[in-house]
């Protein structure tokens, strides 16, 4: 049931660094938000952290179930090797992406139905700045790993600050 999407996916031989699509991801994670708009996931709100959840993965993709209270953010991070992709079930979030060219971030919101995807070396932030809780869910492929995380300097350069391994199950 969770992964009808990825297991009809066109497979591109050669492709790297999955074989699943951008497109493949968006439909996964819309398929996954409708089920949780239908009271198939259970969704819990932290007001105190980032709540989330994984819940599917295999070789081919991971897919993450978060929820968002006001003011909860990720910090400017990318997906390491994996592509990635999300749909906001309800509630509305903002994603600052990092421009390379502009050497910018740009900001654009996210409601309910919406969706973005993250191609390799895509960097943002996601939060939660309205005052109500906000939920997405969230696919990555290959299978996230680690993240690293930026700072933009003062010069206007993105800078690497650190990188955390999510083999433990973190999002």
């Amino acid at each position: 049931m969770l992964l009808h999407a990825s297991r009809t996916a066109r497979i591109r031989p050669g492709a790297a660094p999955t074989p699943l699509s951008l497109r493949d991801l968006s439909e996964l994670t819309r398929s996954v938000a409708e089920q949780v708009r239908t009271g198939a996931h259970e969704v819990v709100l932290d007001p105190h952290q980032r709540w989330y959840r994984r819940l599917h993965a295999d070789p081919f993709v991971d897919v993450w179930l978060i929820s968002w209270a006001t003011e909860q953010a990720t910090e400017l991070h990318d997906h390491a090797g994996s592509l990635g992709a999300l749909t906001v079930v309800s509630g509305e979030l903002q994603e600052h992406r990092w421009v390379p060219g502009e050497r910018a971030l740009r900001t654009r919101r996210l409601r309910g139905g919406r969706g973005a995807t993250f191609a390799l070396g895509h960097v943002h932030d996601v939060v939660n700045s309205e005052p109500g809780h906000a939920v997405s869910v969230h696919a990555y492929s290959p299978p996230l790993t680690a993240m690293s995380y930026y700072a933009v300097d003062a010069a206007g350069d993105l800078r690497r600050t650190r990188t955390a391994l999510t083999t433990g199950g973190t999002a």
